[in-house]
């Protein structure tokens, strides 16, 4: 159930609600709103009785919740939440938002000359991988807290806040250390102890869709890391494993428009990872503008050739470059901006 307070109502009337709340053993979670609260009731296993809260001062309303997933839902929050991490780096609120650089920190200079050129080209934020999680136990496994140390570097030369992925509970404060965006991969997407972790860190989240995980397993992992209270969240398509095999995943844009009417959480895609080839990465990147997306992450290597983790995916610089232009131009039609 969703509990909607007046526009006027104050700080004591909605302590008081959430005081309620809790009396009768749930969960009150306050929802951020442009123009008035609203409380979120988590923790009930079956419908609740709305004349519990509709006599209490400073209440507008008492909606009944009909999805699974509670405070992901656009019933719950019908603005789109924005995840702004200063003045030019921001996904959601109609601004396309490009993340991009290296699979894996492989090294100072390597890291630096991508995250240059990605900046060069009009990237809001920098993704690189210190803690790699590989199919075999014998590849490069990232640089872990060096590689971390060599991320926050290259945001200090070049301004961009950085996206990278923790696996392990351990790791959590570690990373929170140094990242600006805490990104769960594929692999941990039903890690919910993981999910709980970086919810509670208080910093953004990027959340990847599982493997083999239903659009529904989906919301219901990002409701872990709302419930802790961080509103922060993006969702990330990066394709699903299924029958055809001449692709490395099947990328379900179809998600896409089917998320934005589901949830108020930005929605953006990793065609890279989503394809493994790079030459099919840029038309899913200007597909994705087109469809509504908030976002996109794409892996940039200064020499694909000799990346240490997927460079059959990764873009060279020059070739990120002209993929921005046609994305400014896709952009351009649709109403949003780079």
């Amino acid at each position: 159930m969703l509990i909607v307070m007046k526009s006027d109502a104050t700080r004591e009337q909605v302590e008081g609600v959430k005081g309620r709340i809790r009396e009768i053993g749930f969960t009150a979670n306050e929802i951020p709103g442009p123009t008035r609260v609203a409380i979120g009731i988590t923790g009930n296993e079956g419908p609740i009785d709305p004349g519990l809260f509709t006599q209490l001062p400073g209440i507008a309303e008492a909606i009944p919740i009909s999805r699974p997933w509670k405070l992901v839902s656009r019933e719950v929050k019908p603005d789109d939440t924005v995840v702004r991490l200063g003045a030019n780096a921001q996904i959601g609120g109609g601004h396309f938002g490009i993340i991009a650089g290296p699979c894996a920190v492989e090294g100072r200079e390597q890291l630096n000359l991508a995250a240059h050129a990605v900046k060069r080209a009009g990237a809001h934020f920098l993704r690189g991988g210190a803690f790699k999680p590989r199919t075999s136990p014998y590849s490069f496994q990232g640089l872990k807290e060096d590689g971390l140390k060599l991320l926050a570097e290259a945001r200090e030369a070049t301004g961009l806040p950085v996206v990278t992925e923790v696996m392990d509970t351990r790791d959590v404060p570690l990373v929170a250390r140094y990242a600006d965006v805490l990104q769960v991969g594929a692999r941990n997407m039903q890690n919910f102890s993981l999910l709980e972790a970086v919810g509670e860190q208080g910093k953004p989240v990027m959340l990847k869709r599982g493997l083999s995980a239903t659009i529904q397993e989906f919301m219901m992992a990002a409701e872990y890391i709302l419930k802790q209270g961080n509103y922060q969240v993006i969702l990330c398509e990066r394709g699903i494993r299924t029958f055809e095999t001449m692709t490395r995943n099947t990328m379900d844009l179809g998600s896409i428009p089917l998320i934005k009417r589901l949830t108020h959480l930005p929605i953006i895609i990793d065609p890279s990872h989503g394809t493994g080839d790079r030459q099919s990465v840029p038309p899913l990147a200007r597909a994705a503008v087109a469809l509504g997306a908030d976002g996109l992450m794409v892996e940039v290597h200064p020499d694909p050739s000799k990346a240490l983790s997927d460079g059959p995916q990764s873009l060279t610089p020059d070739a990120f470059q002209e993929l921005m232009g046609s994305l400014r131009a896709i952009a351009a039609v649709v109403g949003k901006t780079i």
